[in-house]
């Protein structure tokens, strides 16, 4: 199990994230979860994979308008990412599902940056 950290885009100018290579299930340390934060993940393997990114204290019960109740308990499913693709996830877009701590899993071999305003 890996720690996925963040790399603060505030210095400006070409910056060098940090990376990760994922395994079987991953830990994201994004302590002050800015909006406008990136998840970057790269599928350099010779398949596809789907990761998905569960957050410990999401909700099972998300009153949507119009709609019902959701959950994002199961966490957030990214979908498959084929071998060669790159896939950006702005984080606070999905932050219902990002709650507590985060542990992403079904990406092993994944590379992974966490980019972050400040």
């Amino acid at each position: 199990m890996g720690i996925l950290n963040v790399t603060s885009l505030a210095p400006g100018g070409i910056i060098t994230p940090t990376e990760l290579v994922l395994t079987a299930s991953d830990t994201i340390n994004w302590p002050k979860r800015k909006p406008g934060s990136l998840l970057l993940l790269r599928n350099t393997t010779a398949g596809p994979l789907s990761p998905t990114i569960t957050g410990a204290q999401a909700s099972a019960a998300i009153p949507v308008k119009e709609y019902g109740t959701v959950s994002a308990a199961a966490g957030l499913a990214i979908g498959s990412i084929p071998a060669g693709a790159f896939r950006v996830i702005p984080l606070d877009s999905r932050k219902a599902f990002l709650e507590g701590a985060l542990t992403i899993t079904g990406g092993t071999g994944l590379t992974a940056s966490l980019l972050s305003p400040s």
